[in-house]
């Protein structure tokens, strides 16, 4: 019961999910793009993805909540998403042959995940002082 409850409060957030697994694990595209060569594009792509995500998880959030549950959203919002990153950089490693584990994906998925919440909690306030 609780599952449909988190499919229909969250279905943007479950989406963008499943949309980061599918492309950290798929196989890459065999095609090279000029700005891939730049530098760090790769953690910019990172940061991108979890901040997406994790800002969509704030939104539906914040769209089904008037106050903030800290200890929720420490676990729901920073610490899971956190955990799913981890789990896809040792997946990528163990489980693809054209992929690895970099520890400096997890760092810029964590600067994605951190941004989003200070995003949210300022979105909050915001919103609370309207």
């Amino acid at each position: 019961m609780a599952l449909l409850s988190y499919l229909k409060r969250y279905p943007l957030t479950l989406l963008c999910a499943a949309g980061i697994w599918y492309l950290c694990l798929m196989r890459p595209p065999s095609v090279k793009l000029d700005f891939t060569n730049v530098p760090g594009f790769d953690k910019v792509v990172h940061v991108g993805m979890y901040a997406a995500m994790c800002g969509l998880l704030w939104f539906e959030y914040l769209r089904h909540h008037t106050r903030l549950q800290p200890l929720r959203l420490l676990l729901g919002a920073v610490c899971l998403p956190a955990l799913m990153s981890g789990v896809i950089e040792v997946a990528q490693d163990r489980l693809t042959t054209t992929r690895s584990a970099d520890v400096f994906d997890f760092v810029a998925n964590v600067l994605g995940i951190l941004l989003a919440a200070g995003a949210g909690v300022l979105y909050h306030r915001y919103r609370q002082q309207r």
